[in-house]
């Protein structure tokens, strides 16, 4: 995944450094040497990730990271904190500050490849749920008070502790009293099944296990649904770089090596409770608001009307970024024949399984919306054409391949789809681009249905 990365640090070399290693790694790189600069650019460039040096003259690192997460515009912006200094008390200090995590000079390029992902992958999904709010906002649903980041703000919350050894446990309890309700799993191969039972905040995962793989519970509390949103800590030994980036690769949220130092364990706890939090309140705020006002009532996908809305919101963002977006116009092969013949209830099953079937297959940064009748759209953000054709001839084969079974004393029925792939140009407007899906779907149907086709 690719990113927009800002290095600030005030000695040239070090800046071209970490340049030329991200942009080998085609990261798109902006650069800033002293913290005032920093901070203009941050709010005209909005980039998605900042590796931010400590020791600067007059604006030091500590304080640029405050006034990056005091913003409300700017708080959700993950900063990784670059320094020669390696004490506890300089990683807590900059933790509380706000930053997300900690490069010791000189930097690993696995680690630093690593957590620059992962912390990109979280900045997509809490990009896209603001600009489903700002998308809401701008249709008069979203009466609710804006969502803050507040680095300050008390914390508590239900941490799940998976190791081997209850004394790990207890000295975690000990480091964390006040923070939360802790509970403990003492490993087994079934330790990610039983975290579903329960709503964590957090899950704190010790890969130093000896009869329990901790990368695998990691796996799989990311494959399950109810577990894939929970913020994972990980605990790892000293110098077990290639563990970590392998923990880091599969969507761990934050590490502490050991042996752990209290505080900063303490801090990096709270900025994960106090990152899911935040979350939560976005995913309330935006479901809460517009839910009944966006939503088609036999499907429960998104309506025409927020599709609209909120496809341009994505093209603006798509336009200024120079990223592809790509969406997939959808159309049930013969679908009036299925109503005629078996019902409009059975056809209404039909559309509510089809709209199933499509969010099983869309990543959760997708939108997919019923247009009207028997079509359907997916909008895809950074998705190019090749990728959003694969994603669209994946949705035609589930349909076609798996009749629906809806009930009837008849049996399934087969039920196929044809699909129109557009993808975004520069200046072009959402009708534009939908009329560009709509007139290749038209291509598919007279092609002989059950057809992806690619805008000309």
């Amino acid at each position: 995944m690719t990113a927009r990365v800002l290095v600030v640090d005030d000695v040239p070399p070090n800046v071209k450094l970490l340049e030329a290693k991200l942009t080998s790694e085609y990261f798109d790189v902006l650069t800033a040497y002293s913290g005032p600069e920093a901070l203009d650019i941050i709010s005209r460039e909005h980039p998605d990730i900042i590796l931010l040096d400590v020791m600067m003259p007059g604006m030091d690192g500590f304080e640029v990271c405050k006034r990056i997460k005091a913003d409300p515009t700017t708080a959700h912006i993950p900063v990784v904190m670059v320094t020669a200094l390696d004490q506890p008390s300089d990683r807590v200090a900059g933790l509380e500050a706000g930053a997300d995590d900690f490069l010791t000079k000189p930097v690993q390029d696995l680690a630093m490849f690593a957590r620059v992902r992962s912390l990109v992958r979280l900045k997509v999904m809490m990009d896209e749920l603001r600009n489903r709010k700002t998308t809401g906002a701008s249709l008069g649903w979203d009466e609710e008070e804006g969502v803050a980041f507040d680095v300050t703000a008390p914390i508590d919350g239900s941490i799940l502790i998976v190791d081997e050894q209850e004394r790990v446990f207890e000295r975690i309890a000990k480091a964390l009293e006040g923070v939360g309700q802790l509970e403990f799993i003492p490993g087994g191969d079934d330790a990610a099944e039983k975290a579903r039972e329960k709503n964590f905040d957090l899950i704190i995962v010790s890969l130093t296990m000896r009869d329990t793989d901790g990368l695998r519970v990691c796996s799989k509390l990311r494959s399950f649904e109810e577990t894939r949103h929970v913020p994972i800590l990980v605990m790892v030994d000293d110098g077990n770089t290639k563990l970590l980036v392998r923990a880091l690769e599969m969507g761990v949220n934050d590490y502490v090596v050991r042996p752990v130092d209290k505080l900063e364990f303490l801090a990096r706890v709270k900025t994960q409770l106090k990152r899911k939090r935040y979350a939560d309140k976005l995913w309330e705020n935006f479901h809460l608001s517009m839910q009944l006002a966006t939503t088609d009532a036999v499907t429960g996908l998104y309506n025409r009307h927020y599709l609209t809305s909120h496809l341009d919101t994505r093209m603006q963002t798509a336009q200024s970024q120079g990223k592809a977006l790509s969406v997939l116009m959808m159309d049930i092969d013969h679908f009036k024949h299925v109503n005629d013949t078996y019902g409009h209830a059975a056809g209404d099953l039909v559309l509510k399984e089809f709209a199933s079937r499509i969010g099983r297959n869309i990543r959760g940064v997708d939108l997919a919306a019923r247009y009207g009748g028997e079509e359907f759209v997916v909008m895809m953000p950074e998705t190019p054409t090749d990728w959003a054709t694969m994603i669209g001839d994946r949705l035609r084969q589930e349909m076609s391949d798996n009749p629906f079974d809806v009930g009837l004393a008849e049996g399934p029925i087969t039920v196929t789809v044809s699909i129109g792939v557009a993808t975004s140009k520069d200046g072009q407007t959402p009708g534009q681009l939908i009329n560009e899906a709509d007139k290749a779907l038209y291509e598919a149907k007279a092609g002989g249905r059950n057809k992806v086709v690619i805008a000309s």
